[in-house]
């Protein structure tokens, strides 16, 4: 299966956009969004992705019922709270914003995981600890970095990869 990531993505809906062209060339079997949204007008267009989408809120996102209510007219884009656990193809996947940096921390470090994505910082990173790969895809919006990122990865290889749009 391959999944892409995305997040911190703070309305820029260009960007966005073409996330979404991407992953649906791309054939991805799964989208993951670590939160920070920030608005529901986002919804319809990650909407428009031809796999699911399963996503947390980021510490941006404030008007979180208004988002719950704009998933409700697209039943394949869900938000499911702060956290959330993945088992694709046998994976374990957590999936959280990250602005809860010890929770984070302990997630990563537990040695439960095969996965643990996260968003907040709005810098692309990959790395091991343990037998853990930690997986930030950066940010969608590049307003800190200057570069819109995203991030695929293959359940199958268990490889990841962090591509710049």
């Amino acid at each position: 299966m391959l999944i892409g990531i995305f997040g911190d993505s703070h309305d820029h809906m260009e960007n966005i956009g073409k996330a979404v062209e991407k992953f649906n060339r791309e054939h991805i079997d799964l989208a993951i969004h670590t939160g920070d949204y920030n608005s529901p007008f986002v919804i319809p267009v990650i909407g428009k992705l031809t796999s699911p989408v399963i996503g947390v809120y980021g510490n941006n996102d404030g008007d979180q019922a208004a988002l719950r209510a704009r998933c409700s007219e697209f039943p394949a884009v869900r938000i499911n709270g702060n956290y959330t656990q993945l088992d694709p193809d046998g994976l374990k996947i957590a999936l959280i914003h990250g602005q809860d940096t010890a929770l984070l921390q302990d997630l990563i470090c537990c040695g439960y995981y095969d996965l643990v994505v996260h968003g907040h910082t709005h810098r692309a990173d990959l790395y091991r600890k343990g037998n853990t790969l930690v997986l930030n895809p950066g940010e969608l919006c590049g307003y800190l970095t200057s570069k819109a990122t995203i991030a695929f990865f293959d359940t199958l290889s268990r490889e990841a990869r962090i591509e710049e749009l």
